[in-house]
């Protein structure tokens, strides 16, 4: 179990990360200057914070009131920066032994071990000049691990691979997850590598966590605007709570009633201002009318704007007559199966399930 409670004063910013994580890989995602790296440093014994604690499992890293302070080598830590920071003299063996402990014959094993687990078996004599941006990396995680590391750390390892390779190494990386029974800390600013990765996610913006929680309660049920803009949801909405019953809230947007069936474990109270979500990706288009669907949480919208994207189509909807503008994000197989391509004018439906009401903050208090 890692705990991390701490403060880092630098120039005129403070950082105060706090959060306890377990097995498994937590992301620390959010804007660059947002602190993911000063937390990672802090973690490894390169910073030292100005106050708080760190702990792992049995071990204090850090504990101000006790005036404990472990430096990066005495931590039981593998820590990869961006630069990765393997010799480029020194052949794939020397980089990876240089971070092995023990005798000689253990450390030859472990090595031997670590070569055949990354994949980089009759590779052992090469420099790293002479390696492929994947075959790098691998050095860089095995020369990590060499140090017996149960806490792995790693500050946007992947950013200078083109994306092929990107997919390469995150799949590397959730096979270590799964083989060593790893507890892993991963920075990124990229969306959707935090989505692919996490198993637990902290939202860092302007020095502290807005969020910590499991991957899919972060991206479904963001803790308020600031976190669910960070987390790329494109839809959202300022409305007033109208009615509240058992597991559902009413809210009034733009003109009509929403049926709102997620909260977050908030209470909210009716004439209340609230902001409601939901994600592009989540939104229904229907041929049927509004009135054919019952009316919940449907009406009418035209695609005002549209943008192939890969394998997604993005679009704009403005409503006919009441209802927010929406953006919907559609794979490519149900556009062609609906036709969107051919008709402009659509139902669209907002489950009532990935409605989430979120509590209206000023900017100051996001």
């Amino acid at each position: 179990m890692l705990s991390c409670d701490i403060r880092v004063d630098f120039g005129d910013e403070t950082l105060r990360p706090s959060f306890t994580t377990g097995l498994g890989i937590t992301v620390l995602f959010g804007p660059s200057g947002a602190g993911k790296s000063v937390t990672l440093k802090a973690l490894a014994g390169l910073i030292r914070p100005s106050s708080g604690r760190i702990e792992f499992d049995e071990s204090i890293f850090y504990d101000s009131t006790a005036s404990t302070w472990v430096p990066p080598g005495g931590r039981q830590v593998g820590y990869v920066p961006q630069s990765l920071g393997i010799f480029p003299n020194m052949t794939v063996r020397e980089n990876i032994a240089f971070g092995a402990t023990g005798g000689r014959q253990d450390r030859d094993e472990r090595v031997r071990r670590l070569v055949g687990l990354m994949g980089l078996a009759g590779l052992e004599t090469r420099k790293p000049p002479t390696l492929s941006g994947g075959q790098q990396q691998r050095v860089a995680l095995a020369r990590a691990l060499a140090r017996d590391a149960r806490l792995l750390l790693l500050d946007e390892p992947f950013s200078a691979l083109d994306e092929g390779l990107r997919q390469e190494m995150r799949h590397e990386l959730l096979r270590l997850r799964d083989e060593l029974s790893l507890t892993i800390v991963f920075v990124t600013h990229d969306l959707r590598e935090a989505h692919l990765l996490a198993d637990r996610m902290a939202v860092i913006d302007a020095g502290e966590i807005r969020q910590f929680d499991a991957r899919e309660e972060v991206f479904r049920r963001p803790i308020n605007r600031r976190v669910a803009d960070l987390t790329g949801i494109a839809n959202i909405f300022s409305g007033v709570v109208t009615a509240v019953r058992e597991g559902e809230v009413d809210v009034r947007v733009d003109g009509i009633e929403l049926r709102c069936g997620s909260c977050g474990g908030n209470s909210f109270s009716a004439g209340q201002a609230v902001d409601v979500a939901i994600r592009a990706e989540r939104v229904n288009l229907r041929r049927r009318s509004p009135e054919e669907l019952a009316g919940t949480n449907a009406f009418e919208a035209t695609i005002v704007r549209e943008l192939p994207y890969g394998s997604t189509h993005s679009l704009q909807f403005q409503p006919i007559a009441a209802g927010p503008s929406l953006h919907v994000e559609l794979a490519a197989r149900p556009y062609d199966v609906l036709d969107v391509a051919h008709r402009r004018r659509w139902t669209v439906e907002l489950p009532i399930a990935d409605l989430h009401v979120m509590e209206r903050r000023t900017a100051q208090g996001d």
